[in-house]
């Protein structure tokens, strides 16, 4: 009878030391669960607080760019695979405070080999919503083609006008300071562009015992070798909102940096003048568009290694382009006359185009260059061009 009362005692025993286990079971999966609950609130807020941020952001980020592929075929050379291009743009904006864009431009040179350049990068402060103050590298402000028109998916050739690339009449890049922006003028808009920058530097040569300028190099430098600056900018008004017309000035020194004899220094400095008139006009399907700059260089008569007479350069273009709807056509007549120093590089051009535009963004072109230059030279062959071109 003890025995078995003693059994009974363990059995009675164990049942509770099972009903406590149980119940320690049971506390330790409340307590895991409020842990697990404690701990998916703690991951909810910290989502909320990056999903918060997100919509407050301080900063923004944007890339675009555009990309070409294009067709040359000269009368004086072989047809050829001429223009690799891909040109991103950056913007990283700061508020309504800063914003920094850059373009980069990475072609494929005709050895196969890869070229990069900074086309331009400047800082951006935007000081009210009339005036923003622009430093770095910016593309000129000088009429409307280099700033505006020059990228491959909106210049409406494969082409650049004569007079508007390298060593032409127009410049191309300042580095510098600039103030630019827009306000309402009566009934009309305007717009305006300021800035001070380093000069542009010459290149010269020397042919039967004489001197001649070979060339403006005015493209954004960071040196200014005779410390003189240049002041120019445009301004624009829009009478209708279909009609912009422009004006533009640049004024300063220039040196002469680069010689084809002796190494030089020290070169006095040359009086150095653009002007410019702009103009474009929309019209339903109908676009015409049209510029003129003049830059000249004053002589210098020193006596030094450089010294020469002074030089100019002049050319002027019109465009007319007209959209074939409903279809995606679109047919290109633009008139160029550059007079250049050397008479080898004067021309006069008659460029026929055809577009096809698989997008607003998207065009495919084929134009004829009739060009009239000096016998024998370059500039007077005729060209075929071709190009597919990608903004995004």
């Amino acid at each position: 009878d003890e025995i078995e009362a003693l059994k009974q005692q363990v059995e009675a025993l164990q049942r509770q030391l099972q009903a406590i286990q149980a119940e320690l079971d049971e506390q330790q999966a409340k307590s895991a669960s409020k842990d697990d609950v404690q701990a998916l609130k703690k991951e909810v807020k910290e989502v909320s607080e990056v999903h918060s941020e997100w919509k407050e952001a301080t900063s923004v980020v944007h890339l675009a760019g555009y990309g070409a592929v294009g067709y040359t075929d000269n009368e004086d050379t072989k047809g050829r695979f001429s223009q690799v291009l891909f040109a991103p743009i950056f913007h990283y904006q700061y508020q309504d405070l800063m914003m920094l864009e850059s373009e980069l431009e990475i072609t494929n040179d005709p050895d196969g080999e890869t070229s990069t350049a900074l086309e331009y990068l400047t800082l951006d402060l935007f000081l009210n919503d009339y005036i923003t103050l622009v430093a770095g590298k910016f593309l000129s402000p000088v009429g409307q083609f280099r700033q505006n028109i020059h990228p491959s998916w909106i210049n409406k050739l494969p082409s650049a006008p004569p007079g508007f690339g390298h060593d032409g009449a127009a410049p191309i890049s300042d580095t510098g300071l600039q103030l630019r922006g827009g306000f309402p003028l009566a009934s009309m808009r305007s717009n305006y562009a300021l800035y001070v920058a380093n000069g542009p530097e010459l290149d010269a040569v020397s042919e039967d015992g004489e001197v001649q300028l070979e060339g403006i190099m005015a493209e954004g430098r960071t040196s200014d070798v005779d410390g003189d600056k240049v002041v120019g900018g445009r301004f624009g008004l829009l009478p209708v909102p279909a009609l912009e017309v422009g004006l533009s000035f640049i004024t300063g020194k220039a040196a002469v940096t680069e010689f084809d004899m002796a190494g030089i220094s020290g070169e006095p400095s040359r009086d150095y003048d653009v002007i410019g008139g702009d103009f474009a006009w929309q019209w339903r399907k109908l676009s015409l568009r049209g510029e003129y700059v003049r830059s000249k260089v004053g002589a210098d008569d020193s006596g030094g290694p450089t010294a020469s007479a002074g030089a100019k350069w002049e050319t002027w273009y019109t465009q007319a382009a007209y959209r074939f709807l409903p279809t995606k056509l679109e047919g290109v007549v633009r008139y160029t006359d550059f007079d250049s120093p050397h008479a080898a590089e004067d021309q006069k051009q008659w460029a026929l185009g055809v577009n096809y535009l698989f997008a607003s963004n998207v065009i495919a072109k084929i134009a004829y260059e009739f060009n009239d230059g000096q016998v024998g030279a370059s500039s007077d062959a005729d060209s075929f061009l071709a190009q597919i071109a990608y903004g995004f």
